[in-house]
């Protein structure tokens, strides 16, 4: 089994590495070559009885994964991608990585025969927006109000051709928003709703550019991870007719989610986050709907988060270990 994962030097192509190592198997096969693909070659995870390569590529450029698909793939985690507001601040960047790459990765499988390719593209909650009815399914109507919810859409939309096509095999996961993320913020629209969490728990200040009546659709780290591994493993003909699936997240507002942070930490931590509204932050995480029935994806097997306070407490048990 060849795995491959482009944006493997992020947050979650490096969760996912070292996840798959330590499983040591996908789809009944054992895991024998891993290859990690990023703008800067990305940190390989150690292994004794996997053959793992980081290799340092602009997936931008004509050809550039070429090499990586001359061998033949069995699964490729598509993570590589601009971030929300980067993506809204330079449209021609966002176009190039989100949308001309993937065009380009979904040619190179065609050009090889790669039908029994599985692609596993994270997608985002970013891709609905407009009018909307107050709880969605993976069925409602894209209509991004962004330029990154529109390239993911976009991408979105060739993946389920592809597929029916029987070029590729592919599999679309729309993410909620990912939290506790570790580390510091990005530029991701979205990186605050870690931040206010994450930063009072570390003893620093935060700030909050949203209103706390802003709802989010969230989903932890760890259940992400589980959703793409468990992504290469649904069978082909289970995830049509449309192969995009809204994972099972959880919905919250900003109020909430302070609150739980002052029955974890107490009101010293709660005070550290300052309320400073950032129209243009709001602006894009406010298109982005917070209510979804999720019943195709559960259906399949992927599964949730119980609660944000498990979330909250599982971010705490990780950063002591």
């Amino acid at each position: 089994m060849h795995i491959v994962i482009t944006g493997g030097a992020g947050f979650l192509g490096q969760r996912l590495a070292a996840r798959l190592l330590a499983r040591g198997e996908l789809r009944g096969e054992a895991v024998q070559r891993l290859t990690l693909v990023d703008q800067l070659e990305p940190p390989c995870p150690p292994s004794d009885t996997v053959d793992v390569e980081g290799l340092a590529l602009d997936i931008t450029e004509p050809g550039a994964l070429d090499s990586v698909l001359d061998a033949r793939p069995h699964v490729v985690y598509h993570l590589a991608a601009v971030v929300s507001s980067a993506a809204e601040a330079d449209l021609d960047l966002g176009m190039e990585v989100n949308f001309d790459a993937t065009r380009a990765l979904l040619e190179g499988c065609r050009e090889r025969g790669l039908a029994n390719t599985r692609l596993i593209m994270a997608s985002s909650v970013a891709a609905y927006g407009g009018e909307l009815p107050a709880v969605l399914d993976d069925m409602t109507a894209l209509q991004p109000q962004n330029s990154y919810g529109t390239q993911k859409a976009m991408c979105e939309l060739l993946i389920n051709d592809y597929s029916r096509r029987g070029l590729i095999d592919g599999c679309v996961l729309r993410l909620p928003t990912i939290i506790v993320r570790p580390g510091r913020p990005n530029a991701a629209a979205s990186s605050f709703a870690s931040s206010i969490l994450r930063e009072p728990l570390n003893d620093e200040e935060a700030i909050c550019p949203v209103a706390p009546s802003l709802e989010l659709f969230v989903m932890s780290p760890a259940k992400v991870i589980e959703a793409l591994v468990h992504g290469a493993e649904v069978p082909g003909e289970a995830l049509a007719p449309f192969r995009a699936f809204m994972l099972p997240g959880i919905t919250v507002s900003v109020a909430e989610m302070l609150d739980t942070l002052r029955q974890v930490a107490g009101d010293e931590a709660l005070a550290r986050v300052r309320h400073e509204p950032d129209p243009r932050i709001e602006a894009i995480v406010a298109s982005w709907p917070a209510r979804f029935e999720t019943r195709r994806a559960q259906a399949l097997g992927f599964a949730g988060d119980r609660s944000l306070h498990d979330i909250v407490m599982a971010f705490l048990e990780e950063r002591s270990r």
